[in-house]
């Protein structure tokens, strides 16, 4: 049996001040996970360029997408079982260490085996930092906290791009990585003083070994399909194979997690209403979201022409917009008490706009009609992730809290991981035709972006441009369908009162005991 003290033990209580510090360490190490995910973009091509290995470029992406997803959920029920200052820091020095040896990296190989290990710690601190704000302040007052990360992770999903162009193009890619160590040696200070309270972990830890081995294999095997199935054939025998072993290993994680002990992934947890909607509703939010950071800056450089650091100022909008919505809406939150009129008003704004830019996308790239669709996208989807998080953690035992923060960010990564395979699985079959008939292909534009259009005669040019155009209005349209459906789940979304202490009875405990 679990050490009953140690698991039902409730943390300090933190005062004002307190909370600050803690959110200033968690969100700096939030912070460098959330650029990573976008900086490495614009460098792409000009790593290629230097190590050779085209046919190798995507796994750069891939690599860290696997390492960083299959570990979220791992991360959790480490930090349940052994504390979040110990858990969080490890993950930080994985990510330095992984960032270290990006930049050092002397071949293509060796830069996807570094991804990987960056991987490693990137999954761990962003659903770290949403399960220690859980830890240090109260559900009624979470959610302004919460926004607040909303914020870090928006300016992150726009500056990453920013700098990575800005990086690539005057000093070298190399400070694309260079620059995590400044900011990671920053957040390993500030988190070893400001986290010293938090309760240390249980006596006597049971890790659950295989079933994070089975969910890591299941989860590497579905997402390289996902991921890579366009490249080597949705119906080709490796393809096959992949799923076939996935599934199998996710059926065999589900077994297993219902008779152990101490479970990477506690099946109760989803018996809970706001679980079971909340995880779901993450996912096909995350795909939305996901839609706008990819591929409105691509849009941007392939049909607007701009340059990498243009586009990324030219989505300046988008992410004011998220950084209000996140922040408002969890002022609201501690304000009101409620939760759920939130992301259903943000994914029905979210959705109308993805409505307009597929009616019209040629706005995007216009400085004013930009900003009047951009801020308010922007608005819709920062509504959405953070109210889920409050929602999920308000409903679960304090001794899950780790594991339930940790299922919806790897809800979270699963989504938006899926969503960019599917957006470029859509968007070339929309346009190869057209491509292949000028010697291009949907996905050697995705990969290599405006280079892959340069050497086009002016008339084929202006043929793929218009190409491009309809290609990009689908995946917009696209967008707005799928915050239709993440609307219409939203609605079955229970919502619990908030409670204004961490002592008060949750959802967990006060559910039937088939369902705790």
């Amino acid at each position: 049996m679990p050490d009953t003290a140690a698991s039902s033990s409730v943390p300090p209580v933190f005062t004002h001040q307190e909370i600050l510090r803690v959110f200033s360490g968690v969100a700096l190490a939030m912070l460098m996970a959330a650029m990573d995910q976008t900086i490495v973009a614009t460098a792409l091509p000009t790593m290629a360029s230097q190590f050779g290995g085209l046919d190798m470029l995507p796994w750069v992406v891939t690599a860290y997408l696997l390492t960083s997803t299959t570990t979220t959920p791992i991360y959790g029920k480490l930090s349940d079982l052994f504390g979040r200052k110990r858990v969080l820091q490890t993950a930080i020095l994985l990510f330095l260490a992984g960032s270290l040896l990006c930049a050092m990296a002397q071949s293509m190989t060796q830069l996807i085996l570094f991804r990987g290990l960056q991987g490693l710690g990137g999954g761990g601190l962003m659903s770290l930092a949403f399960t220690i704000i859980g830890d240090v302040v109260a559900p009624r007052e979470r959610g302004r906290y919460q926004g607040m990360i909303g914020g870090v992770f928006a300016l992150a999903s726009v500056a990453g791009p920013l700098l990575g162009g800005v990086f690539t193009e005057t000093i070298g890619w190399h400070w694309i990585f260079l620059i995590n160590l400044p900011l990671g040696a920053a957040a390993l200070a500030m988190t070893r003083s400001t986290l010293s309270r938090l309760p240390a972990g249980r006596t006597r830890p049971r890790i659950d070994v295989l079933g994070a081995a089975l969910l890591t294999g299941a989860v590497t095997c579905l997402l390289v399909v996902v991921t890579r199935g366009d490249a080597m054939g949705w119906t080709s025998p490796v393809a096959l194979t992949l799923l076939a072993a996935g599934l199998g290993m996710l059926a065999i994680f589900l077994w297993h997690e219902r008779r152990i002990e101490e479970p990477i992934l506690p099946l109760h947890l989803f018996r809970l209403p706001v679980v079971a909607v909340a995880t779901p509703v993450v996912a096909v939010s995350a795909m939305v979201l996901f839609a706008g950071i990819v591929y409105l800056p691509l849009h941007l450089q392939l049909v607007q022409g701009a340059s990498a650091t243009a586009s990324g100022l030219l989505l300046l909008p988008l992410v004011l917009g998220m950084t209000f919505g996140s922040v408002g809406g969890g002022r609201l939150i501690a304000r009101t008490g409620r939760y759920k009129v939130y992301p259903l008003a943000g994914l029905a704004l979210s959705g109308l706009m993805y409505a307009l830019l597929g009616a019209l996308p040629n706005v995007a790239g216009d400085g004013l009609w930009s900003t009047l669709i951009l801020v308010p996208l922007g608005m819709g989807l920062g509504l959405v992730m953070p109210v889920m998080t409050v929602a999920v953690q308000n409903a679960v035992n304090q001794r899950d809290l780790g594991a339930a923060t940790a299922a919806v960010g790897f809800f979270r990564s699963l989504g938006g991981s899926v969503g960019v395979a599917v957006f470029g699985a859509v968007f070339n079959a929309v346009v190869s035709d057209r491509l292949e008939g000028a010697g291009l292909s949907g996905r050697a534009v995705l990969d290599h972006g405006a280079a892959a259009l340069g050497d086009l005669p002016a008339a084929a040019r202006a043929g793929v441009l218009a190409t491009l155009e309809h290609g990009f209005a689908t995946l917009f349209l696209m967008a707005a369908a799928l915050a239709v459906v993440s609307f219409a789940m939203t609605l079955f979304l229970k919502e619990l009162p908030l409670r204004s202490a961490r002592t008060a009875k949750t959802e967990a405990e006060s559910a039937p005991a088939t369902e705790a």
